[in-house]
């Protein structure tokens, strides 16, 4: 009984040894390991690429002229990879990693533009989903809904229309959510928190939105304005409908 015990003890100790000494072995097969590239995936929002694969190479060969094929993969600095990327304007997120093969593998994620603020006398300005202002691109144009006005310019100076502004975030998102109004409303003329005026694709009437609250029930009163008024008394017979003010549909 004794000896049956001693002998399953040491072959215990003997398993034991090997695979420390496997792990070891790996460890150090790891070690000498050497950078032989970079895998880079940039995904894209709706087939849209702010940010190419070239751009991304070329920032890592001007940020980290050190990587280059047999660099010791310990020396690959994997974190101020990622810190340098995420701070391109098109960039949302990072992921960086080291395969197997000596392969680092680099994961954009880029920023989605929901909206653009246009300045007549500067550049112009996208909105993220986050509610972040990011600078155009140079390569791409993106269909938005467009932003104009006095306070759309103050905030894009801000940078953080979530912050600033929330309650016009949840208005472009309101828009950009349903079928028909974001074929139907194509721009916001944004001049004070509570002076904001819609514009249409279809239909000359200017619609006077006042602030951004109250989203869902202004929109079923310009509902209102298309399938009733509208109907009856013709497409130019006003210039101006006024859904400011509380369960009021106010047409000049």
């Amino acid at each position: 009984m004794k000896r049956a015990r001693l002998k399953k003890t040491i072959a215990f100790l003997v398993l034991s040894l090997v695979l420390v000494a496997f792990i070891g072995f790996v460890e150090k097969q790891n070690l000498y390991k050497t950078y032989q590239g970079s895998d880079i995936n940039i995904e894209g929002v709706s087939g849209v690429y702010f940010v190419d694969e070239n751009e991304i190479k070329e920032l890592l060969q001007a940020e980290f002229p050190e990587l280059k094929a047999g660099l010791m993969l310990k020396e690959v600095r994997l974190e101020d990879i990622e810190t340098r990327l995420a701070g391109h304007p098109f960039v949302k997120s990072v992921e960086a990693f080291m395969g197997q093969k000596g392969i680092l593998s680099i994961t954009v994620q880029q920023h989605q533009p929901i909206a653009r603020i246009a300045k007549p006398m500067s550049a112009d300005g996208y909105v993220t989903t986050e509610g972040k202002v990011i600078p155009t691109s140079t390569s791409y144009t993106s269909r938005v809904l467009i932003l104009e006005g006095i306070h759309a310019e103050e905030l894009m100076q801000k940078g953080e229309i979530s912050k600033e502004m929330p309650e016009l975030m949840d208005l472009i998102r309101f828009i950009n959510g349903d079928e028909f109004w974001s074929a139907q409303i194509t721009e916001l003329e944004v001049n004070s928190r509570s002076d904001i005026k819609l514009y249409q694709q279809v239909g000359h009437q200017i619609i006077e939105f006042g602030d951004a609250h109250d989203v869902e029930s202004k929109f079923e009163r310009i509902e209102i304005f298309y399938k009733e008024i509208q109907p009856r008394k013709g497409w130019n017979a006003y210039n101006k409908v006024s859904v400011k003010f509380r369960d009021q549909i106010v047409c000049e």
